[in-house]
């Protein structure tokens, strides 16, 4: 596993978006973060791998042509205010899973709201097992740390509500209008933007922790072939570039809000702003696949535990608690 991002490094991308309008001497650099000049040097062409525009002069210095959409603590942190989730962040420019460290950090004591981000993953993971395609520095592949008061049954509702989350953050910084489909994936246009997952450290009667993972693409400008069909951007949708910074602060901002409503006054808040969103709520003709088997009803709401009533062709109604959903056209 990789290691966290150096809080030096950090020290060094906040010290030239700081002074983003003069150039930065090397050895000033050097100094004011603690490091020698040849390291300075070889973090500068690791951010410049990445796509961030630094420009170097001979025998002067380093100069940001613009400042860059990472998501590191220092461009992060500004941006999030007093929100309680976000007030500690866990930044890697490569790892296998943010879910995968953020699980190891809840069994090691982290505290409720921590963040876990990454700019790219090498091994990151959907429902089912199955791999989520995480291009360098044009996604948002963060995994958040939860300690609630709620029973393990009732752990679903948190995956709706980072749907819940997701959708108005992307509606407030973009424009664009996402729909969810139950229980964890949004989409625009019927193609994938953005998925959630989320796991579990509990015994039979109280949650010690439950990591809220979720993979969003933002700036893709293509999808791999496999994919286009099914998958999609917020740039390939909206035409233009976002910052990641902005779009993952609303979202950590929208997680807070619906977390705190949560806590305050159970699920009923959270199911019946899902309802409102989701064309998957009511009336939907679905097909759900379980056990590689299949069957086919008509959506009919939620329970308040975040559960999906269907009611079945053959007449049997059902809340269902796992399974995958897809719509019939």
């Amino acid at each position: 596993m990789s290691q966290p991002t150096d809080r030096r490094m950090d020290r060094l991308i906040h010290l030239l978006a700081e002074n983003a309008t003069v150039v930065m001497p090397g050895p000033k650099i050097a100094a004011e973060i603690g490091v020698t000049r040849a390291t300075v040097w070889a973090w500068i062409e690791r951010l410049r791998s990445l796509g961030v525009e630094i420009q170097g002069y001979p025998a002067t210095g380093y100069q940001l042509r613009v400042v860059p959409d990472l998501l590191t603590p220092s461009l992060v942190r500004p941006e999030l205010g007093e929100c309680e989730i976000g007030k500690k962040i866990v930044h890697y420019f490569l790892t296998g899973s943010t879910n995968t460290v953020a699980m190891e950090l809840a069994a090691d004591g982290a505290p409720h709201g921590t963040v876990v981000l990454a700019e790219e993953q090498s091994a990151g993971r959907g429902r089912f097992g199955r791999a989520w395609y995480s291009e360098k520095s044009s996604g948002i592949y963060v995994s958040i740390i939860l300690r609630p008061t709620l029973p393990p049954a009732a752990a679903p509702i948190l995956t709706l509500l980072a749907g819940v989350a997701g959708h108005h953050a992307i509606r407030k910084i973009t424009g664009l209008v996402t729909d969810i489909r139950w229980p964890n994936d949004l989409l625009i246009s019927g193609k994938k933007v953005g998925g959630i997952l989320t796991e579990m450290s509990a015994e039979l009667d109280r949650i010690h922790a439950v990591v809220v993972g979720l993979g969003l693409n933002v700036n893709h400008r293509s999808m791999p072939r496999d994919l286009r069909s099914i998958a999609t951007s917020l740039s390939l949708e909206g035409g233009r570039r976002y910052s990641r910074v902005h779009i993952l602060a609303a979202l950590l901002k929208e997680m807070q809000r619906f977390y705190l409503l949560l806590q305050e006054r159970g699920s009923a808040e959270v199911v019946r702003g899902w309802e409102s969103i989701s064309s998957f709520a009511r009336g939907k003709r679905i097909r759900v696949l379980r056990n590689s088997e299949e069957a086919f009803g008509l959506t009919q709401g939620l329970e308040p535990s975040g559960a999906l009533r269907v009611r079945f062709e053959d007449g049997r109604e059902e809340a269902l608690i796992s399974g995958e959903v897809l719509e019939l056209k």
